[in-house]
């Protein structure tokens, strides 16, 4: 399945998701700034969570066709 190219990998959208972190941890930033990199981190997180849900669906339904495969040997 080809991916948009507008769309960022698991790895990039964890790698933005800890410069947020970092540039949300720094005093030098101003409110509505701070409110836009945090409303960036909740959507990455968010990204994150639904993608390592998804691997860990399809891990789940692979360990379950390795079991069907067994069984049926």
């Amino acid at each position: 399945m080809a991916r948009k190219k507008s769309e960022l990998s698991f790895e990039d959208k964890l790698s933005r998701l800890e410069e947020v972190a970092e540039l949300l941890e720094q005093d030098n930033l101003g409110i509505e700034e701070s409110i836009s990199l945090f409303e960036e981190g909740v959507k990455l997180s968010k990204e994150c969570l639904i993608a390592l849900q998804n691997a860990e669906l399809r891990i789940t339904e692979l360990k379950g066709q390795i079991s069907d495969f067994k069984e049926s040997s």
